[in-house]
């Protein structure tokens, strides 16, 4: 049960990068999924544990973690 706990709060975190960066449209849910759990450990390896905590990823840290992902990946491979 936590697994899927871990790709709902992964799926969430993605689709707030997705909204911020302006690119959810172009991603899919499994996109948001990927970009939520990477984007959660790049996150948590830069900016540490801190803020709320939800299916053992701190939130903030996370959400600003797939930011920068979704944010690189889009310069790379992003159309326009």
């Amino acid at each position: 049960m936590s697994f899927i706990w871990s790709l709902i709060v992964g799926a969430l975190i993605g689709t707030i990068a997705g909204a911020i960066t302006k690119k959810g449209g172009s991603m899919g849910w499994i996109a948001n999924i990927v970009a939520g759990l990477v984007g959660s450990s790049v996150g948590q390896a830069l900016f540490g544990n801190w803020g709320p905590s939800l299916a053992g990823m701190a939130l903030i840290p996370s959400i600003i973690g797939a930011v920068l992902l979704v944010a690189v990946v889009s310069f790379f491979f992003g159309k326009s």
